[in-house]
């Protein structure tokens, strides 16, 4: 069922509320819950002093839903679309707010994953699975004040599973259409002054065709773990250790003779991702410490057929960060920290490096008790770019009321990737990316925290945006452009691009046993440059988003429960570089799971129950109706 256009009103959320639910957004802390948002400030808030749009996911909303990969649930979360180029395993974009995929900044456990090996150095959700997920924070929004480059859309801040004081153990198998095997377990606990979580999973499945019009399956295997190391030295001096460890393997489709369209033939990819954090704490009374060392490692190779020489591609990140706070009052907070980075690129004919060092700074002040007030700077100094300057506000008012008001304003900063300068599409007269964002926000809670509504107005506007683009024959043979020996194409800026846009957020919890929970989104993201394309929607952005999400559990146990997701029209490119329409879709899904006594629980769920058939992708397939069933243990 097609879905082409629905209208976004206050009143109309209001109505749909009631039918399903969402991740819906966090309560707010005017009640006095003890809500804590870490990403905005990069330090912990309350979440009725954060400024700035935040949605949460947690593990019990990722068990709840049983969601294997992260980039699904997001993809109900305000503000928020997800693409995937075909069969599972498939390229993963996950954009904020009508931005690009490559300008979503991704923290786990504290290290920044984008891919330098990537041509825009972002990160692929493909290969992030929730095995180890125990929380999920999205802020939208431009925030390059604490968290530097790349966030011009926003933050995606992964948190796995963190060591418990009791030792503790869960685990889950699964098992499902196109032969899908899932498994995954975690350990944690504390001996002494040690404390340690280990996670472990394993996904195969044959898939379904990537290309559109393919016949034959394209398969996709995972191994991954994640650990995390906690020694207390004293009370206040620690040490921590974190490790993520993900090893793919995708099958895919591409262009084989004679015809060269996109179809079925024998090309696959191999991933190795390794991300690490080593860090030391000192907390010496209000004056809090962080020294740490992360590395984020991606090797990537494709092979054209099995047995082939692999074509490689090198990522490698290496960053030394400094980060102090300090509380003279009880109403001011003071943040700030060092950075160095080291980025690294390298394929088959093309090796090269990058440094930026960045030095960044917070205030976070409470003039009367119901408002909080952040403000930030932050300069990055790049090898190739030089300095740059960034500013970032926002203020929340909490009222007694259950009232939360919400602004913010905040700039992105973003340099152009390796890849993009210096590879054969490369273009060294290229300009780092900008933006600058405002958005206003109320949130309001009824019902004694029962009931939780929420809305959103942004506006962002992005200067030289770096797009790829072909290169006109005229254009060619002129000297003075940059498209002379470049017939394939090339990197270049667009001058500005504008994103604007309203997310409405309801949750609703009318007795202890069903939730609710329900957004709608309106994002109009387009090209701005004047002459060329003026006013042009941007690829793969729809502008009508909404998510509905029910569950319930009965008397004896059992939950029940279900999702709609409702995506609008949206355009994308062809292999022929060809403008196309894809159409607007619907996808439901439902799910329960039984328990069997205190320790057991057995599961299912039906995804795409109607069969629905889209594209979310131009010439790339979607799954049809998927049935799962699995078990699941917590000892």
């Amino acid at each position: 069922m097609p879905v082409t256009r629905f209208l976004i009103t206050a009143g109309a959320c209001a109505l749909v509320a009631v039918a399903a639910p969402a991740v819906a957004q966090v309560a707010p802390a005017a009640d006095g819950s003890d809500d804590v948002i870490v990403t905005a400030a990069r330090a912990a808030q309350r979440a009725d002093e954060v400024g700035q749009a935040v949605t949460v996911v947690t593990r019990d909303e990722i068990d709840r839903r049983q969601t294997v990969s992260v980039a699904d649930l997001l993809s109900t979360t305000p503000g928020v679309t997800v693409t995937r180029n075909g069969s599972l395993g498939g390229f993963t974009g996950v954009r904020l707010r009508g931005a690009e995929a490559e300008q979503t900044h991704v923290v786990i456990d504290g290290v920044r994953v984008n891919d330098p090996s990537s041509p825009g150095g972002g990160f692929d959700f493909a290969n992030l699975l929730s095995a180890s997920v125990e929380r999920v924070e999205v802020l939208r929004g431009p925030n390059s004040v604490p968290w530097g480059s790349q966030a011009i859309g926003g933050v995606v801040n992964v948190i796995t599973e963190a060591p418990t004081e009791q030792i503790k153990a869960r685990g889950s198998v699964e098992y499902g259409y196109a032969d899908t095997l899932y498994a995954q377990g975690g350990v944690s606990g504390r001996q002494g002054a040690v404390s340690a979580a280990l996670t472990g999973g394993y996904l195969r499945s044959d898939g379904i065709s990537s290309a559109a019009i393919g016949t034959e399956r394209d398969g996709y295997r995972q191994y991954g773990a994640t650990g995390r190391v906690g020694v207390d030295f004293t009370d206040q001096i620690g040490l921590d250790l974190r490790g993520y460890w993900a090893n793919s393997k995708t099958q895919t489709d591409g262009y084989p003779a004679p015809l060269y369209v996109f179809a079925d033939d024998p090309s696959y990819s191999t991933a190795n991702e390794l991300y690490g954090y080593a860090g030391l704490h000192a907390n010496f009374g209000t004056f809090r410490n962080r020294i740490a060392f992360t590395i984020a490692d991606i090797n990537r190779d494709t092979y054209a057929r099995p047995g082939a020489t692999p074509s490689p591609f090198r990522g490698r990140s290496e960053r030394y960060e400094y980060q102090g706070e300090y509380q003279p009052l009880d109403q001011v907070r003071i943040v700030g920290g060092a950075e160095h980075e080291t980025s690294r690129y390298r394929d088959a004919t093309l090796r090269r490096s990058v440094g930026i060092t960045s030095v960044y700074g917070e205030l976070i002040v409470k003039p009367i008790q119901p408002l909080t007030i952040t403000g930030g700077v932050r300069n990055d100094d790049h090898d190739t770019f030089g300095n740059h300057t960034t500013f970032g506000a926002d203020a929340a008012l909490a009222l007694a009321t259950g009232t939360v008001l919400r602004a913010s304003y905040g700039e992105g900063f973003k340099a152009p990737t390796l890849y993009q300068l210096y590879s054969p599409y490369g273009n060294t007269r290229l300009d780092p990316e900008t933006a600058a964002n405002y958005d206003i926000g109320v949130q309001q809670t009824l019902l004694d925290g029962r009931a939780t509504l929420g809305a959103t107005w942004f506006h962002r506007d992005t200067r030289n945006q770096i797009n790829f683009r072909g290169c006109s024959r005229a254009e060619q043979t002129t000297a003075s452009s940059i498209c002379v020996n470049r017939p394939f194409g090339v990197y270049d800026n667009i001058q500005r691009t504008r994103a604007e846009g309203v997310e409405f957020a309801i949750g609703l919890r009318p007795v202890d046993a069903l939730t609710v929970s329900a957004n709608v989104s309106y994002i109009d993201s387009e090209n701005r440059t004047p002459g060329t394309a003026f006013g042009s929607d941007l690829l793969r952005r729809p502008k009508e988003t909404a998510a509905f999400v029910v569950d319930y559990r009965l008397p004896f146990g059992l939950g029940i429960g279900g999702t709609v997701q409702l995506v609008g029209d949206s355009f994308d490119s062809d292999s022929y570089g060809n403008r196309v329409r894809l159409d607007g879709y619907a996808l439901a899904s439902i799910r329960a799971e039984l328990p069997l006594g205190d320790r057991f629980s057995v599961y299912g769920r039906v995804d795409n129950v109607t069969d629905t058939r889209y594209q979310a992708v131009a010439e790339y397939g979607t799954y049809g109706r998927a049935a799962y069933g699995g078990v699941r243990v917590k000892l």
